[in-house]
């Protein structure tokens, strides 16, 4: 079996003419985003959330364990310097304790390095994030369980933080609508 990078490069190879848009949870909230300030867009795959980010002012890093993927984010981003990509096993990163103003975080669910997360957002620093959920009204997203949230969890996970928005559609009512598989959470660090 391929390793893990392996398999994301070769997810990577395939997508490399996409254009990926940016995570609901950063698009539809941005106008939460400081004006200025260093951001991390973690486990960035091709950086959609990076170059919002950017868009907005603030400088950022964008780290994946894919190097085709930073390949093609360092290409996109030509001479924009507010985008610095690097290769990074997320799983296995160093954070710097109250280094960031945001950090966003996209379909990516590691549960053992969210106290790192925390730990790394400055006082009054915000996290954008948004991943799949057991409850499924279609099948998109993994299926093993080990990378699913369950109901309402993304607020326990960040229980020390102040929840600022947190929505989870679940199987309620009209399933074809709505943020279906997945879950969001803004929250901002005391």
């Amino acid at each position: 079996m391929d390793s893990l990078d392996q398999k994301w490069d070769a997810i990577y190879r395939q997508r490399e003419a996409s254009n990926p848009e940016a995570a609901c949870v950063l698009s539809q909230y941005s106008h939460l985003l400081p004006a200025t300030g260093l951001a991390l867009d973690l486990a960035c795959g091709l950086a959609a959330n990076a170059f919002l980010l950017a868009q907005h002012g603030l400088c950022v890093d964008a780290w994946d364990i894919s190097s085709v993927a930073i390949e093609q984010v360092k290409k996109k981003a030509g001479r924009l310097t507010q985008i610095k990509p690097k290769v990074v096993d997320v799983t296995q990163a160093q954070f710097l304790q109250n280094h960031y103003d945001v950090i966003v975080v996209s379909r990516f669910l590691d549960r053992q390095i969210i106290p790192k997360l925390v730990n790394a957002l400055k006082p009054q620093g915000l996290i954008f994030y948004q991943t799949f959920t057991l409850a499924k009204s279609h099948a998109n997203g993994p299926s093993n369980p080990h990378f699913l949230l369950k109901r309402n969890e993304l607020l326990s996970l960040f229980s020390e933080l102040t929840t600022v928005i947190y929505r989870e559609d679940d199987n309620i009512g009209n399933t074809q609508r709505g943020l279906r598989n997945e879950a969001m959470l803004v929250a901002q660090k005391p």
